[in-house]
């Protein structure tokens, strides 16, 4: 009886454990669900949005200017952010303000992305603290998942920031 009461529930450990690292493998390497608060990105993503965030184009250094992405926070490594990618680098970008009369303009250094969210009056982003490193970047927001009725890709952005880097213009 002792037996196979011991049989069954190691059984079951080695189950738990299998299927634990096959998800941790999938959630750390292909992508993950990310429940999205703030007003920094709206009106593209607002409170309670549900999104899903791949990881295999940070993998390959495949994110491009206009991609959102979820990083690390530059301030807590805790918390994770999600902003719009304006800049690459060796990007020419505006660190200003839409409001501010003078404008200012920044080169994005190398291993660098310059990061802004789409709510330009209400974001913490690169225009407070600067470029961040592309080690930061966790993954490429590529679908919305929740609300139902907005299920889909992403639209690109609506403040028009983003500017033409050299490369583009070849």
């Amino acid at each position: 009886m002792f037996r196979s009461v011991l049989g069954k529930t190691l059984g079951f450990v080695g189950y738990t454990v299998q299927y634990g690292c096959i998800a941790h493998c999938a959630f750390e390497y292909i992508g993950e669900f990310v429940v999205c608060s703030g007003p920094s990105m709206e009106p593209t993503i607002v409170n309670y949005d549900i999104v899903f965030s791949e990881r295999m184009s940070r993998q390959l250094c495949k994110i491009q200017k206009d991609d959102i992405v979820i990083a690390k926070s530059p301030f807590d490594p805790h918390m994770n952010i999600c902003k719009r990618v304006i800049g690459l680098e060796g990007d020419k970008v505006c660190t200003s303000s839409p409001s501010d009369l003078f404008k200012a303009h920044t080169y994005v250094p190398k291993g660098h992305v310059w990061l802004e969210g789409d709510n330009l009056r209400n974001s913490t982003d690169s225009r407070s603290y600067g470029p961040i490193p592309y080690a930061l970047i966790r993954g490429r927001v590529c679908l919305k998942l929740w609300p139902p009725h907005s299920f889909g890709t992403l639209s690109e952005s609506p403040t028009r920031r983003i500017i033409k880097s050299r490369s583009d213009s070849d």
